[in-house]
This record gives structure tokens, sequence and C-alpha cells, in this order.
């Protein structure tokens, strides 16, 4: 028994060793954080097989698996981002809700097609069942029926949950924040589903995350060119998510899924194949409506006059530059009953462009690094928990923010720039001792006027010591006291960057400090 114990604990040991490889390897090569991190966290658990001395295991500190703490750095980028988007969303008018983080396990059900595997159930408690919420719009839904509302403009920004085996190298987590903007309401056609894809556009855009395409469809189209291509209608979910992998598979390997796996005719995928490799704008929508075999299909060509329509609007908004008609994009979701998108960034924005990227090759033809947002309408979703099935009508969009933020950090780790993680103003100092209690009374009188303002938690600081932690810290500003200024009522203000000194006066200090930081 010893011996067995005596081998594991060899093994155990020969293992860390081989993972102490790993991770110096990846840190000598500069590989991401996140990466680095799940190695370390890996090297952890295998050091806490071994035990204390005491023979205990230890405890292993770590967050659970596909999740993440956030620093100080982090949160001022992600506020940043957050702020974009909030003032995006105030800006078309929308107006905020929140929901509890679990709903009723029967609620969540039956919405998400083959993702539902995903949710997170919570152990029965002897009481409702109850599971963590996979996205914002289901509860959305649920709100919206449970309260009687048949039009808002709104948006929510929360935390959502996915039993996903992670990729958090590429921005994906367990645990994870959407950003979602919804109109609900009957309204005229593609009117409030322009106004999306502008959002979208503006948000892109003024977070300046590199080039970026929206691809638009309609479910309407998929299901129709479905029909006319022989797919039986009760494949149509299951075959419109296998369309849905285009983006991370080549058409070869969709195709063998479609027959082998979800017994479809090598015919009915080959049709399929010659749309969904179809990409264009107004013009293709005119082209399909012409098509032989789409032109018979109603619903599909109710879907091509709303992509039309949608075009137009979208000319007025000034968008067309980034949106394109795309009959492979399917998104997964199973309440999407006609409009679709999703708004994916291309490569040149976060790696260096290659040449022929500069040399002016179609933007199309950059990697996309994945989708940074998405959405559609669901005209049916609220009407399935309404007792009397009344269905009020939806269109919405969600931003992706964590892969934007994986981007944003990516941005201001290559960046010189420092990133503050305080919005301090000013520091109170001293030159000289025994001047706290004038210097507590001095930040006192600059928080009452709303200046932020700091002191150093000591008696008699150095005065170097309070010059450098301004520097550190990026406060651009301090207040230094000594016996003189305060015979004379004036205030040393130091400009930290240049280090330029002026007297002010007791009285004039305040005005000056918002003076020379409001620009800033």
């Amino acid at each position: 028994m010893k011996k067995k114990a005596m081998e594991d604990k060899a093994q155990i040991q020969e293992a860390i060793k081989v993972q102490g490889e790993v991770v110096r390897k990846l840190k000598a090569e500069k590989a991401s954080r996140e990466q680095i991190d799940e190695e370390v966290s890996k090297l952890l658990q295998l050091k806490a097989q071994l035990g204390g001395d005491d023979g205990k295991n230890q405890f292993v500190l770590k967050t659970p698996k596909g999740t993440r703490d956030y620093n100080p750095k982090q949160m001022a980028i992600r506020e940043k981002v957050f702020n974009t988007i909030v003032g995006c969303f105030k800006r078309h008018g929308a107006e905020t809700i929140d929901t509890p983080v679990f709903e009723l396990k029967e609620t969540l059900t039956g919405k998400y097609g083959e993702d539902s595997k995903l949710i997170y159930d919570l152990k029965d408690q002897g009481g409702e069942l109850l599971a963590l919420r996979y996205d914002l719009t289901v509860p959305f839904a649920r709100y919206l029926a449970m309260n009687k509302i048949t039009n808002i403009k709104r948006y929510h920004i929360a935390k959502v949950y996915r039993r996903d085996n992670p990729a958090m190298t590429r921005g994906r987590y367990r645990e994870f924040y959407q950003c979602d903007f919804d109109i609900a309401g009957q309204y005229d056609a593609m009117i409030p589903d322009a106004e999306c894809l502008k959002i979208v556009h503006e948000i892109l855009s003024e977070l300046d995350l590199g080039d970026f395409r929206i691809k638009v469809n309609d479910r309407r189209i998929l299901d129709g060119m479905f029909a006319v291509c022989g797919v039986p209608d009760d494949k149509f979910r299951t075959i419109c998510s296998t369309v849905d992998k285009l983006d991370k598979m080549p058409w070869e390997e969709v195709k063998k899924e479609m027959v082998n796996e979800k017994g479809l005719s090598e015919e009915a995928a080959d049709q399929i194949g010659e749309y969904v490799s179809m990409q264009g704008g107004m013009d293709l929508a005119e082209r399909l409506l012409q098509d032989q075999k789409m032109s018979q299909s109603k619903l599909a060509c109710a879907g091509l006059s709303d992509i039309k329509l949608l075009f137009t609007y979208l000319q007025l908004f000034q968008v067309t530059d980034k949106v394109v008609f795309d009959l492979s994009l399917a998104r997964g979701l199973d309440y999407y009953t006609g409009i679709i998108y999703e708004a994916v960034l291309t490569q040149a924005g976060v790696a260096p462009v290659t040449t022929e990227a500069q040399n002016g090759a179609a933007a199309e033809e950059s990697v996309s690094v994945g989708s940074v947002a998405g959405g559609g309408r669901y005209d049916g979703l609220v009407g399935m928990f309404d007792p009397k099935g009344r269905k009020v009508p939806c269109v919405g969009v969600s931003i992706g923010i964590e892969r934007v933020f994986s981007i944003m950090e990516q941005k201001a780790e290559a960046s010189t720039e420092k990133i503050r993680t305080t919005e301090v103003q000013i520091m109170v100092a001293s030159a000289q001792k025994n001047l706290l209690e004038e210097k507590l009374k001095l930040v006192t009188e600059l928080w009452n006027a709303g200046i932020k303002a700091e002191v150093m938690y000591k008696k008699n600081p150095k005065l170097l010591s309070q010059l450098q932690h301004c520097e550190e810290s990026g406060i651009p500003l301090v207040a230094i006291l000594g016996e003189q200024e305060l015979k004379d009522g004036v205030v040393k203000l130091r400009v930290v960057a240049t280090r330029e000194e002026v007297d002010i006066s007791r009285a004039a200090l305040i005005d000056e400090v918002w003076r020379r930081t409001s620009a800033a």
C-alpha cells in the first residue's frame, strides 16, 4: 500500500515537472494571459494532489473553469466599453430593466434548440426547479408576457451562464456579460430592424475595433430555400443548425454532417450548397426573387421583399458600406422568425495586416475573428409565455461584449498609453511635518465641491513618496501645503507632468482644479 502511494507520488511529481515546463515555455513565448492562466491552474491542481506535509490535500486557489477575475486595469477598459454602448442605446431612446439571474427551468426549456444542453440547472432545493439564465432575450419575453407589455424599447446589460467548453483565449466563457437592445411592438416592416443594424454599426465604429461586416439574412428565406431544395419539414431546424456551422467548418464537412448524420439526400445538400455560397446586397435579393426555384416559395419571397426594404432604410441610415446579404447566415437559436444578422470583425482589426490586405484585397477575404454582435426578429417568443398566446413582435441585437473586451485588452497591451484605474484629479500633500489636520481640512473642502481628491493615510509622509504615488496613479495635480502657504492663505499647485508650480489662493483653488482637469 505504502509502495503504491510512493509510486503515485512519484508520478505526480513527474507530471508537475512536465507541467512546469509547459508554463515556462508559454511565458517565454509570451503566450496570451488566459492560456498561461489555464496551464498554471493545471499545475496548481497537480501540486494540490501531492498535499501538504501533514498528508492533507491543499486547497487550490483558482476561479472556476470558464470564469475569470477582472483587475482594476481590466475594469477600467470594461467600464469605458460599457459607457460607449449604453451611450449609444440611450441615444436611440432606450430605457433599461433588470431580471433575476435564475429563472424557472420551465421558462428556459424548449427555446434554444440544440443549445439547450448548455443550460446550467440549479440543484433542486426542495422547491421550484430553477436554471441560470442562458441569455437575456427569453427573460425579456417572459417579462413582457407577465406584465402584459405590448411595446417597449429597452436595453439590458447583465451576466448570463452557459455550460460550454470555453475557449477563454478567444473571449468565450461560462459566465459572461451580454448587452441587449430590443424593440417590442407592432410597427411598420423593417424600420425597427434597420435601426438595430444602425446601432451595431455605431457601436463597432465608436469602439474602433477594426474593420467589420454585418451579415444579414432572413429565417423565412432559409426555410423557403430548404423547402425548394427538398428538405423535409421536420428537418428544417436541425439542418439550420448545421448551416450555422459554415463560419467554423468548410462546406465539405457541413455537407457530410447533413448527409451522414442528419440523413439528408446528397442532391438536396448540393442545392443548398449553391444558395449558401451567395452574398450581395439589394441586387441579390432582386435576383433571387426572379430565381426559378426560390420564387416558388411564398415564404422566401416575403423574406426577400423585406430584405429589399431593409436595404432601402439602411441606405438612409448610411450604413450599407458594412452590410452584406449572406445566405449562409443561419443563427442557431430556435426563436428567430424573420430577419437575422451577425456582425463579424475581420482579422485586420486585431492582428498585423498581411501584405495582400495592404495591396487592397477585398475585405471579405480577410479572416473573421468571430461574431461580436448578433440578433434578429422573434415575433413568436412572447406568445409562448402568454396564456392566451397573444403575440408581441420583437426585434433585437446583442453585443458580444466579452469578445469586444478581449480585443480592447489586446490593443491596450500593445499600446504604450498608460491606463488609469482611478479618476483622482488632485492629491493633497505636505512638505513638512505636523500638517495632517490641515490636509484633512483641505481634502474635505475639495470633496465637498465634488472634486475627486486623495490624501495619504500617514501623519508625516515624505513629499517624494506622495509625488511618486501621483506619477504611478496618473493623478495630474498636487496641492502642497506648508507653514508658509498656510500663513499666506495659499496652496502650492503642482502639475505632475511638467513639474511646474504656482501659488493659488485657497478661495480660487476649487475653480482652478476644475479648469485644469475638465479639459483632460
